[in-house]
């Protein structure tokens, strides 16, 4: 898994590239929650190159959007592949998430 950081209209633009599971999720969620915690208020998360999210992904997904709720912040998805996009509406998170076909909609 790797993560590339911008920042685009005055919000955090993170790309997740490669798989978000058991063995990767860690150093993302520890990513994730630095952002949030040095105040980060607009988080958007690009998959254009993430192939695969499991429960443990989709796990730290919940917490980030918890956390950011609790902050008063906002979190986008943008980007979704198909494959990951099965799995959002097969477990219902596309209806938690703000999600965006791409990241200039998800930015501006």
């Amino acid at each position: 898994m790797e993560l590339r950081e911008s920042n685009e209209s005055g919000q955090v633009v993170v790309e997740l590239n490669g798989r978000l599971d058991s063995n990767t999720c860690k150093p993302v969620e520890d990513r994730l929650v630095a952002l949030l915690d040095g105040g980060t208020q607009a988080l958007v998360l690009d998959f254009t190159g993430l192939e695969y999210i499991s429960s443990a992904g989709l796990r730290v997904l919940l917490v980030t959007a918890k956390r950011m709720k609790a902050a008063q912040g906002r979190l986008s998805i943008c980007a979704i592949r198909p494959e990951v996009r099965e799995v959002f509406e097969i477990s219902g998170f596309s209806k938690i998430f703000s999600i965006f076909p791409s990241r200039v909609e998800a930015v501006g």
